[in-house]
């Protein structure tokens, strides 16, 4: 195939979801996506105690379940039933409960190994073509569209191409489209531990003087953790040995799931806010981290590019225009904007008031905490921040 009417660069998770999104359509349609991915996605499933994994909202879960694949996702995705924030050393803490929004869970914790496995096993590979092993080298414009130069020498035109090469998009880089970037000073160090008690589907979000963490529930009463701290500080104790990690962890978190036993492989990722200045052009999209990338604090970065993805793929079904009409990308810009804007502002709002241990700021978060438990209208507007409800899902 030298021609198709879509091109995905990178078949990620946001690569991934867009072609399902598009795959029945297609099909009716004619049209020929080609999925191009570096990667060989594996042909069967092996759980690893040390697998990265990813919080999924209930947004998430309900666009899943438009797709069809989410009863598969499912079958690994621990339920998230609660989440207590609070602030170590100050009485100030909240509590959301799923039952109190209505919902089987607020949210889910899957394993990003077996989201990927779902996705791929849901593909018509008759409709959308796999090029894998295979990286886009450049793009050239041309007046309908773009041509992919590929790492194996071949070149492939497109009506649309959708840049979701993650955080550190080259492509992105080569064709001129700038990068807003915050540097919070931070790295999250990123691990999967046993406690001696089981999580019981409750996730914590602990904020301290050296920065917050998260302890999320994953099958087996494992937890993912995400403990953000200075760069320096997170190298050192990326490189302590386990027993005087986990002490260093239990002396930050505290005792609320009893002894933490045993951590898995620590991986550490410096951390940012980055915001690309242009998300469409004539023929173009950019995607997923390419677009934006949130601190993990509050969970909501996937679940925001699934919603971009899921708008984006309405947009374009709706549109009789043909694929790559600007004025319907820049449609589903203009829809997802409040989105946007609501998401990475709550994310980075949060994560600097709780990154800030000046006493004013101290007394005034903790004040907000016993008011969200206090005041029901601002505890489920926080709820369905974090939820990933926080704006309209489109129909």
């Amino acid at each position: 195939m030298t021609r198709c009417d879509l091109a995905i660069i990178g078949g990620g998770l946001v690569g991934a979801s867009l072609a399902l999104a598009l795959q029945d359509a297609a099909r009716a349609r004619g049209w020929s996506i080609a999925l191009i991915e570096p990667f060989v996605p594996g042909q069967g499933f092996q759980p690893s105690y040390d697998a990265r994994s990813t919080a999924l909202s209930y947004g998430t879960r309900q666009i899943y379940e438009r797709l069809g694949v989410w009863s598969r996702i499912a079958e690994r995705a621990e339920p998230i039933r609660q989440i207590h924030v609070s602030d170590r050393g100050r009485f100030g803490a909240t509590r959301l409960r799923a039952e109190d929004e209505g919902v089987p869970a607020l949210g889910y914790v899957a394993e990003n190994a077996w989201l990927g496995h779902c996705l791929w096993q849901a593909m018509d590979h008759q409709v959308i073509h796999w090029r894998c092993p295979a990286e886009v080298q450049r793009m050239q414009v041309l007046g309908d569209g773009y041509r992919l130069q590929l790492s194996d020498d071949s070149s492939l035109d497109c009506s649309l191409a959708v840049l979701a090469d993650g955080g550190r998009s080259a492509l992105r880089e080569q064709l001129g489209i700038h990068v807003r970037h915050v540097s919070y000073r931070q790295s999250a160090l990123i691990a999967n531990l046993t406690p001696s008690e089981p999580h019981r589907g409750q996730a914590f979000e602990r904020f301290t003087a050296d920065g917050p963490l998260a302890l999320l529930p994953l099958a087996d009463d494992r937890c993912a953790l995400v403990w953000s701290r200075a760069s320096a500080d997170a190298e050192r104790l990326a490189a302590l040995d386990e027993r005087a990690f986990l002490a260093e962890l239990q002396e930050a978190f505290g005792y609320r799931l009893g002894a933490l036993r045993q951590v898995g492989v620590r991986h550490l990722y410096p951390l940012a806010l980055s915001e690309a200045e242009e998300q469409v052009r004539p023929h173009l999209v950019v995607l997923g981290n390419a677009a934006h990338t949130l601190h993990p604090i509050a969970g909501q970065g996937y679940n925001l590019s699934l919603r971009d993805t899921w708008v984006l793929a309405e947009v374009l079904l709706e549109s009789e225009a043909p694929l790559g009409d600007f004025a319907t990308l820049q449609r589903f810009l203009h829809l997802q904007r409040l989105d946007q804007q609501l998401t990475v502002g709550f994310s980075d709002r949060v994560t600097r008031l709780f990154s800030n241990d000046t006493p004013l700021l101290a007394a005034g978060r903790n004040l907000g905490l016993l008011a969200l438990d206090l005041l029901p209208p601002a505890k489920r507007w926080f709820a369905r921040q974090a939820m990933g409800l926080g704006a309209r899902l489109h129909r």
